[in-house]
């Protein structure tokens, strides 16, 4: 996730630039508002197309994970679109709950973002195959992929 986090950095920059340079870098509310759905859908574009496309985002490729959907030789985009939306469980809480305590200090946030989290995480001990919430609800899953050998 963290190795995912750092490519998104990177994906999203270039979109807060396009952002920026459409918007003559306005700062009304509606402006940054606008921006955060924007970032939204940015990211829903990256993993969707993605997902739905090879299976696996670069990190994904990396540490050799695919998903994927048992019968199917892509995943579907509505079952990717699903994912996405579903894996917001990872954050929405703790941000749901830190907006609605006011929470301001870096550190406050942090302490919410890993509870929620680490709480969206345990849901894989409830889930005889130990599948995530999410790939539960999608009818996704996650697979090993195995090491390539060196000829």
């Amino acid at each position: 996730m963290v190795y995912e986090a750092f490519l998104l950095v990177a994906v999203e920059a270039l979109a807060v630039f396009l952002f920026i340079f459409l918007t003559g870098n306005r700062q009304d509310p509606v402006f940054r508002a606008a921006l955060m759905a924007f970032l939204f859908l940015v990211t829903a574009a990256y993993f969707v197309h993605a997902w739905s496309g090879s299976g696996f985002t670069l990190a994904m490729k990396t540490w050799r994970i695919k998903l994927v959907k048992v019968g199917y030789a892509k995943v579907p985009f509505k079952d990717a679109a699903l994912r996405y939306l579903l894996a917001w469980g990872w954050f929405a809480p703790a941000l749901l709950a830190g907006a609605l305590l006011e929470l301001h200090g870096v550190k406050e946030w942090a302490l919410a973002l890993a509870a929620g989290a680490a709480a969206w995480g345990l849901t894989a001990f409830l889930d005889k195959d130990r599948q995530f919430l999410h790939d539960r609800i999608a009818g996704t899953r996650l697979i090993a992929l195995p090491k390539v050998g060196k000829k």
